[in-house]
Order: structure tokens, then C-alpha cells, then sequence
């Protein structure tokens, strides 16, 4: 019986979740500390009121069904666009409507065994990142010498990956930037009969792509990772997927990879992701994961 997994992201130079508690986190990015709400958080804080109320900014949500919000500076001042580094990365984090920042420090844990994968394999590794956002799970793999396709519907994202790519002296690596709805994308590379070594993607619950396409989880996930199946073969090495926000349960994910991956040599491993607490070592729950890798 295959038995979950929590991945646990620790912090790093530039990332730290120094506590969490009462629907909210207290993260330090780089210089800045800020305070963000966060639904899994139901416990009490255990810093004092005091280290709170010492964020530089502050996000206020707004009406909940429409998921934005503002921020609030302590200062007065909101923070400026800024850089983070992880390995040979450097990305430029910034304030938004949507209480993200650029980067989501828990997909740490996928960060590193998927550049692994990339310096493990003879040859040129082909890696496809659908949903790819900001970039950070393209550029690490591309600098340990992988050629990446980074698909995201977002043209602002793209904008951002690919200024993410000159900041991290990467512009002679091979990506291709494909703006485009990623179902829609990995559906033609299958009649294209294209094929990769490492999949990555991690979907929303709900979007839009750039002609207005719609993506509900639950209804297309099927038949995406059906076409990622395709797309791989026995000489691939890993495919990662997880899951925010959703109503599907862990046991739903793993069985719809297992179903698309049965007739593949391999390991699943399924459960969930977190981060830890730097002052007290409490892990906060962050998303659900699935990963099928060839080397068990």
C-alpha cells in the first residue's frame, strides 16, 4: 500500500516562514518580512503581537470571492520590486493584487530533485513546465542544462519569467517562452508526436487561458495528464503534479496517475507539501502532490 509523504521545505538564505497562526503566515523574502493570510493556519501564532506588527507590508483580502485585496505598508512605503536568489536563480519578487509574490517557497521540494533528474540523465534533458507562472521550475532545470518548454496563459507571467531569465545571466539558455493555454498546448504536442523526459504541472483550480479557454481542475485533469503520458515514454524520469485549493483528495490524485502511468515502470509517490517554521519547527500545509519518477 503506497503510504503519503509530507515534503518539507526548509528555509534558505533568502526564504523563511518564521511563524503562522490565527488564518495568517510571517515570511522574511530577502530583506522584507510580511504578513499573509492563509486559510490552513487555524492554530495560534507563537511569536508575540509585537514581531506581527514589525511587518514591513501587510496584505488586507478583499471581497473572497473575487480573491484580490491590497496591501498595506507599515511604513507607509510598499516595497519595490526585489530580488531573490535560490542556487543559480534569481528572480524578481513583487507585491500583488493576489497576495503572491512570484514565488511559491514550498515547490522547494520539487525544485531539487527535478534538477537531480536533469544531471542524472546522459544527454540533453527535454522538460516540459505547463502552468510554468514566474519561472523559477524552468530556470533551475535550464541552468543544469536542460532544454525547457514553459507554457503559461498569462502574458504578464511570461513578461516576467523571461525578465527572471536575464536577471539570472541565463539568456543562452534553451527555453522556449510559449504563451498559450497548457491543455491546449500539451494536446498538440501529442499529435505532434513530441515527447519529454521531465513534466512538470502544477494547475489551478480554475483559469482562463489567453482566448478566453476555461480550465476547471476536476473536469480536465484527466485527460491533460493522459496527454503527458503520451508525451513520455520508458527512457523519461519524472513527472510532477500538485494541486492548490482544491476539493479533490489526495488519494484522487494518486489514482489518476497511476491509471496514465500504469503501463510505465516507476515509483509514485503522493502526500503533501510544507514549509517549516523557522522559530518552532511546526510545518504548515501548503498543497497536495503526486510525483512518478522512472528510478524507484
Amino acid at each position: 500500500m503506497l503510504v503519503p509523504e509530507i515534503l518539507v521545505a526548509e528555509p534558505w538564505a533568502d526564504y523563511a516562514l518564521l511563524d503562522s497562526g490565527a488564518g495568517r503566515k510571517l515570511e522574511r523574502l530577502g530583506r522584507w518580512l510580511l504578513d499573509r493570510p492563509d486559510s490552513q493556519a487555524l492554530w495560534r501564532p507563537s511569536l508575540p503581537a509585537e514581531r506581527w506588527a514589525a511587518a514591513d507590508a501587510r496584505f488586507l483580502a478583499g471581497r473572497e470571492e473575487e480573491g484580490s485585496g491590497r496591501w498595506e505598508a507599515k511604513a507607509g512605503a510598499l516595497p519595490g520590486p526585489w530580488p531573490i536568489a535560490y542556487g543559480p536563480v534569481r528572480i524578481e519578487a513583487q507585491l500583488t493584487a493576489f497576495r503572491h509574490l512570484g514565488i511559491f517557497p514550498e515547490q522547494r521540494v520539487h525544485w531539487d530533485p527535478v534538477v537531480d533528474a536533469v544531471r542524472a540523465r546522459s544527454g540533453e534533458t527535454a522538460l516540459l513546465n505547463l502552468f510554468g507562472y514566474t519561472g523559477m521550475a524552468s530556470l533551475l532545470p535550464a541552468a543544469a542544462g536542460a532544454r525547457v518548454t514553459h507554457v503559461d496563459a498569462s502574458k504578464k507571467a511570461i513578461g516576467w519569467a523571461r525578465a527572471n531569465q536575464e536577471m539570472s545571466g541565463l539568456t543562452d539558455t534553451p527555453i522556449r517562452w510559449i504563451c498559450d493555454d497548457a491543455a491546449r498546448f500539451a494536446a498538440r504536442e501529442v499529435r505532434r508526436g513530441s515527447r519529454y523526459d521531465v513534466i512538470v504541472l502544477d494547475p489551478p483550480k480554475y483559469g482562463r487561458g489567453p482566448k478566453n479557454e476555461v480550465w476547471r481542475l476536476e473536469e480536465q485533469l484527466p485527460l491533460l495528464l493522459a496527454d503527458c503520458r503520451a508525451l513520455m515514454d520508458e527512457g523519461s524520469s519524472m513527472l510532477v503534479l500538485t494541486a492548490y485549493a482544491t476539493h479533490l483528495s489526495m488519494l484522487t490524485l494518486q489514482r489518476l496517475v497511476e491509471d496514465a502511468f500504469a503501463d510505465l515502470p516507476g515509483r509514485i509517490a503522493v502526500g503533501e507539501m510544507a514549509l517549516r517554521e523557522e522559530t518552532t519547527g511546526r510545518l504548515l500545509p501548503t498543497s497536495l502532490y503526486v510525483r512518478w519518477s522512472r528510478d524507484a
